[in-house]
């Protein structure tokens, strides 16, 4: 089942970019010059919060806990030639947890600079690669913390204007498995309904004007951390300055509006499925059960 998992969460990750599949194609008519229609600065804010939840049952009591995310990006897009650019920015991702005293990290943290090259077509990049490079740490941002997660994606027409296949590739050094395949499908039903099966982030999206927006939508998160001490009830996790894979598996409602220029605001409520704790490299874990959350997002390009 977790092989599953991991297998999905790569699907929207790239591989092969531009040099092998050639630059997706997405308008039958000439599209404006990438300077129109391509906004060069993104800034984005988002605050996640799952209510607490019970520890599935394992050999210590491990308690309950909930859990807050706060995710800020700032990035800019310097145009290289016709649609290619290169995005270069900075990320700021905090976890933090409540609950019972388990031992468990209390938070975990990364800052971390975003480099892509990328083929933009109206702000979605179709083809493109990118790494995450930083220190991915509970407290202190030490040498031992440093990763570097990346991705490689493309995107090519299966029906022209209709339906677009994503296939890639991604991973990082302190991740399990370290490199997974995948890929997705896009289909455009009409104007205002699409399909975006694409993993880790599935949804199905209606657009009934140029300002709103709502979507079903699946989210599979996951990310690595170097701990501290993890001293915990059971035994065999009690560990020092490891690394644990820590994921969310969610699933919830979203309405999106964008009529407050540049801003786009993103609000929406579901349930996470799982959280989990991954000491893969000490073959030991805490997971836990569902419970719901609420989400905040605030989009500006410009």
């Amino acid at each position: 089942m977790k092989n599953i998992r991991l297998f999905f969460i790569s699907l929207f990750l790239a591989v092969g970019v531009s040099a092998i599949a050639g630059p997706p194609t997405y308008e039958a008519l000439p599209s404006p010059t990438p300077a129109d229609e391509n906004h060069r600065d993104l800034l984005d804010y988002e605050l996640d919060y799952t209510f607490s939840s019970h520890f599935y049952d394992v050999r210590g009591d491990f308690g309950h806990g909930d859990s807050l995310y706060n995710d800020f990006s700032y990035a800019h897009r310097f145009l290289i030639t016709g649609k290619w650019y290169f995005r270069a920015g900075v990320e700021y991702e905090r976890f933090d947890f409540g609950g019972t005293d388990n031992g468990l990290p209390d938070h975990l943290q990364t800052v971390h600079a975003l480099l892509a090259v990328e083929y933009v077509v109206h702000d979605h990049a179709g083809a493109g690669i990118e790494i995450d490079p930083g220190p991915y740490f509970q407290s202190d941002a030490k040498w031992n913390t440093f990763d570097i997660p990346w991705k490689a994606w493309v995107t090519f027409p299966l029906k022209k204007d209709k339906i677009f296949a994503v296939i890639g590739v991604g991973g990082a050094i302190n991740s399990n498995p370290v490199v997974a395949p995948g890929g997705g499908i896009i289909w455009l039903f009409n104007d205002h309904l699409r399909l975006e099966g694409v993993f880790p982030k599935p949804a199905l999206v209606y657009n009934p004007s140029d300002d709103w927006e709502f979507r079903l939508f699946g989210n599979l998160y996951y990310a690595s951390f170097r701990t501290e001490d993890v001293i915990t009830p059971e035994r065999k996790l009690q560990v020092h300055d490891a690394w644990v894979q820590y994921s969310e598996d969610r699933a919830g409602v979203q309405a999106s509006y964008s009529g407050f220029k540049p801003f786009e605001i993103h609000a929406g409520a579901g349930c996470t499925f799982r959280r989990d704790f991954d000491f893969f490299r000490a073959e030991a874990s805490a997971k836990t059960r569902a419970a719901p959350f609420v989400m905040l997002e605030i989009e500006a390009k410009f």
